[in-house]
């Protein structure tokens, strides 16, 4: 299944802005992200804690829908879906 997986701000900068990848049946999107950013060290450990779970801060969307972080280890891809992964926005 093809998935869309796109990094905004110091993400991209670290894993490439966006990401066309193969999706396996069953994969969650936490499973996505982290096999995306296994092979950069510096952007794996930006967005995953030394569990290997997303940091506090980080902002996850499936579809231009936020889900928790928590949650994003039991959601899972589908063809055709767009996975957004944010660092903490600030600014006014």
């Amino acid at each position: 299944m093809k998935v869309t997986l796109r990094f905004f701000a110091r993400f991209g900068e670290l894993l490439g802005n966006s990401l066309d990848l193969e999706g396996k049946e069953g994969m969650s999107v936490a499973d996505l992200v982290r096999e995306a950013a296994a092979g950069n060290r510096a952007g794996y450990d930006s967005i995953f804690d030394e569990k290997g779970s997303f940091r506090d801060f980080v902002i996850v969307m499936r579809n231009k829908k936020r889900i928790r972080s928590q949650d994003a280890d039991s959601v899972g891809i589908s063809d055709g879906d767009e996975i957004a992964v944010f660092p903490p926005v600030a600014g006014g």
